[in-house]
């Protein structure tokens, strides 16, 4: 793997020396755009909106337009902004991870230490498993400031990186049902949902649709055709809540309505 960022994390006066690395890879296949015509690949150019000629990568400059006239910007100017943040994760509190609203979480990253941080990683990480803590702070990537937590998963620290507060969207402005439930109607669909709980394994949830896609295109190479009969998707004929309810308790199955 190749690390994405490097750095160090501190907590009070410990120190730790780091190099972030992604925690997850895309399941999905990676897909062209070609032209309808000759199925020719269709590319993307970077052009002079003035001349219409590309520009190559090494002569492109990040500028933001203010009074009418951009503000061209260098790695330097995105360094000063916040130079402790570009490289260092200061852990500021300690909270207890349940507390996190899963809306706010984005994306995993396994963090290793350096060499000179050995002990303090292990104690880092052992300090957080036995607490059950996870730490907050604030670190900049890609020109963006971002919040993280840390926590200890087995042998590893993963930093996860969430959303700011301002990033979720209100839904205020959703058409939301205003009505409460009849107690008998409620006290059925908690006894359905009661049925239907288990322990969370995440290795029982696969990505069955790419599989099932690839075996789609494996097929079409070799001229064969694939059966298909497209789903419709028919509603319950009743609108009677218990009775759908009181059907599905029999069934032990979940079932659309």
């Amino acid at each position: 793997m190749k690390a994405i960022w490097t750095g160090s994390i501190g907590f009070g006066l410990v120190n730790i020396p780091i190099k972030m690395y992604s925690a997850v890879e895309e399941s999905t296949l990676d897909l062209d755009m070609l032209d309808k015509k000759d199925h020719a690949n269709i590319r993307f150019k970077r052009v002079n909106e003035n001349t219409g000629r590309e520009v190559a990568w090494e002569n492109i400059v990040r500028g933001y337009l203010l009074n009418e006239k951009y503000v061209v910007l260098d790695k330097t100017d995105f360094e000063k902004a916040s130079p402790e943040k570009t490289k260092h994760i200061e852990i500021t509190q300690f909270v207890e991870e349940t507390e996190i609203d899963s809306t706010y979480f984005e994306s995993p990253y396994y963090l290793e230490p350096d060499k000179t941080g050995t002990r303090a990683y292990a104690l880092l990480r052992e300090a957080l498993a036995k607490s059950g803590k996870a730490g907050v702070g604030l670190f900049v990537m890609h020109n963006r400031e971002h919040v993280c937590i840390i926590k200890a998963l087995d042998d590893v620290l993963v930093l996860n990186r969430i959303r700011f507060s301002q990033e979720i969207r209100t839904p205020k402005d959703l058409n939301l049902p205003k009505t409460k439930s009849k107690p008998a109607e409620l006290k059925m669909a908690v006894s359905l949902i009661d049925q239907l709980t288990q322990p969370f394994d995440i290795s029982a949830f696969k990505d069955e649709y790419t599989d099932k896609l690839m075996k789609i295109i494996k097929a079409k190479s070799k001229g064969k055709k694939t059966p298909f009969k497209p789903m419709k998707v028919v509603h319950s004929t009743t609108k009677d809540l218990m009775e759908q309810l009181k059907a599905s308790l029999s069934s032990g199955k979940k079932k659309a309505s």
